[in-house]
């Protein structure tokens, strides 16, 4: 069993950047893949950016370039650097873990990039 707790979500303009985190707790040991997901009003909730246990990355295209995901050492936390935030980066932002194949979702936190 894994629970995920999201922070650092806020409002932001557009340009700016923000910084969000995921804590994991539980059945840390066997976590292996984990992910950042957002879903905007009226949208799909879609992949942003995934990390291996080992540290390999893969973002989807909108956001290469200016998203970084990150792991700690103990695998336990990983990290969401967001920079030259747009307006389309607006969604809650969900963190994603798997263990022993099953998924684990974090209960979300809001990003809005507006003037």
């Amino acid at each position: 069993q894994v629970q995920l707790v999201e922070s650092g979500g806020g409002l932001v303009q557009p340009g700016g950047s923000l910084t969000l985190s995921c804590k994991a707790s539980g059945s840390v040991a066997n976590i292996g893949y984990m992910a950042w997901y957002r879903q905007a009003p009226g949208m799909q909730r879609l992949l942003v950016a995934h990390i291996t246990r080992d540290g390999g990355t893969y973002y989807t295209q909108s956001v290469e370039g200016r998203f970084t995901i990150s792991r700690d050492n103990a695998k336990s936390t990983i990290g969401l650097q967001m920079d030259s935030l747009k307006p389309e980066d607006t969604a809650v932002y969900y963190c994603n873990a798997f263990l022993d194949r099953k998924p684990y979702w974090g209960q979300g936190t809001q990003v809005t990039v507006s003037s």
